[in-house]
């Protein structure tokens, strides 16, 4: 059980921070963007100065699973005075909001350059285990519901199926003269957690929600890990 997780389960919590969902996602050669965790002005300057500007700023609890519901994702924060008045706004917004949330300070990330929306996730079903899914992000996965699902363990060709079925498949391809996403990278990635999944059992619930595709590669700017029950 990597550390990340057993220290979760010592502390007997189920929702991961960004930062060390990230951290477990990257050990498992999966492109995510950098997070940092940072607590006080000071140290998030510094995580700012690491990652290179400009950054995000989101809040890190263990009791906030939606961040933005509490004002806690700031946004193309630009040099070391905006990242300061960020912290102390935020903090103070979050502590408003959510006045018994337990917070462990900020995660501070690059801001990535914007890319065609996906996302990718798992779940566990009752009946059949952990499931994969994809779809495009924002509006067609929320209003639309267009997602394919496939069952863990995938391979490469289930990726690529997964990836092509999909009604929105025209703007990943390049629709009215857009650059095209690196379908490539994308089933890469979608294998990629699949093998994560499978290989750690105690994960309940995975999303990367958005994963900014590229024409050349695929990064995963937010990600969520939720635990099964010990």
């Amino acid at each position: 059980m990597p550390d990340v997780i057993a220290t979760a389960r010592k502390q007997r919590r189920t929702l991961l921070s960004e930062v060390e969902a990230k951290d477990l996602l990257a050990e498992a050669g999966i492109p995510v963007a950098r997070a940092i965790l940072a607590k006080g002005q000071k140290k998030a300057v510094e995580a700012a100065e690491a990652v290179g500007y400009p950054v995000v700023m989101k809040i890190v609890s263990p009791d906030i699973a939606h961040k933005s519901d509490v004002g806690g994702v700031t946004l193309g924060l630009k040099d070391a005075k905006s990242v300061r008045k960020a912290y102390k706004e935020m903090i103070e917004r979050v502590g408003a909001a959510a006045p018994n949330a337990k917070i462990a300070g900020v995660a501070i990330q690059n801001m990535a350059p914007q890319g065609i929306e996906v996302i990718v996730g798992a779940t566990t079903d009752p009946q059949f285990g952990p499931v994969m899914m994809f779809g495009l992000g924002g509006v067609f996965v929320e209003v639309l519901k267009d997602v394919a699902f496939r069952i863990v363990p995938l391979e490469a060709r289930d990726a690529s199926q997964m990836v092509r079925e999909i009604k929105g498949l025209p703007i990943l391809q390049g629709a009215r003269g857009a650059q095209p996403a690196d379908l490539p990278a994308l089933e890469a990635l979608i294998v990629k957690v699949s093998q994560f999944v499978a290989a750690h059992p105690e994960v309940a619930e995975l999303d990367l929600n958005p994963v900014f595709a590229y024409p050349n590669g695929a990064l995963a700017v937010d990600a969520r890990i939720v635990l099964a029950s010990a």
